[in-house]
């Protein structure tokens, strides 16, 4: 079983910045993927970012060149920096952790971005 504990999302105005924190534990030595998908009112799932087994980074194109991914591996926490934020960034964030076929979410955080 894997746990997943998000923090730092929040009110920021347009430009600003965000830096999220996911914290893993438990049976986390199958990791296939981790990162961050985002969901805003009406809308589907998405991904924002994710770094898989070859610790090759892939970012949504909607956030390329604002966001970064990163990981302390030490800590078992993925951190995603959010830069230059735009109004439609506003969602809810969840942290995602991929064990082979099984899939974990964090609880999610707001994140509201204010024109």
């Amino acid at each position: 079983q894997v746990q997943l504990v998000e923090s730092g999302g929040g009110l920021v105005q347009a430009g600003g910045s965000l830096r999220l924190s996911c914290a893993i534990s438990g049976s986390i030595s199958a990791f296939s993927a981790m990162g961050w998908y985002r969901q805003a009112p009406g809308k589907q799932r998405e991904l924002v970012a994710v770094l898989d087994t070859s610790y090759r980074t892939v970012y949504g194109d909607s956030v390329k060149g604002r966001f970064t991914l990163s990981r302390a591996s030490a800590l078992n926490t993925v951190h995603l920096q959010m830069n230059s934020l735009k109004p439609e960034d506003t969602a809810v964030y969840y942290c995602h952790y991929k064990a082979g076929p099984l899939d974990y979410w964090g609880q999610g955080t707001q994140v509201t971005v204010s024109s």
